[in-house]
């Protein structure tokens, strides 16, 4: 199975925030869309990535209220990407590696999803469950 294939499941609707947001705004949208990040676009081009881990290390870090930050300031920019013909095996190593949770799928410069390290794993393990189903009805016939 490829990335598409879970893209065609989950559907291509990513959350984004601009750059001037504030970080009151992000934890706002994360929570209002249950959700872990925010693509963080300008212009309609993906500038960075913010997620959970990047407000707690904002907050850990620096003073100051989340009212007061901006997104640009605490936001991933050397965002690891996907494409959806990756094969999920590669995308499961790769996210492990790179210890990521999100990644955005781009398809001919532009975003076509963002894949999670949950949506990987739900598809590994309904692969293996049909796999498994498979294998036990050809042994009991």
């Amino acid at each position: 199975m490829i990335l598409r294939d879970i893209l065609r499941t989950k559907g291509s609707s990513v959350h984004s925030i601009h750059p001037s947001a504030t970080l009151a705004e992000v934890v706002n949208r994360l929570v209002e869309h249950n959700c872990g990040s925010l693509v963080v676009c300008e212009n309609e081009q993906m500038v960075g990535i913010i997620t959970e881990r990047d407000i707690l290390r904002a907050c850990a870090f620096n003073g100051g209220t989340l009212a007061e930050k901006l997104v640009r300031d605490s936001m991933t920019t050397n965002v690891t990407i996907g494409s959806p013909d990756d094969s999920i095996g590669d995308t499961m190593g790769l996210m492990t590696d790179r210890r990521i949770r999100h990644l955005p799928i781009l398809e001919e410069g532009k975003l076509a999803g963002l894949i999670s390290i949950g949506d990987v794993v739900k598809s590994q393990h309904d692969n293996l469950e049909v796999e498994n189903h498979l294998l036990k009805n050809y042994i009991q016939s």
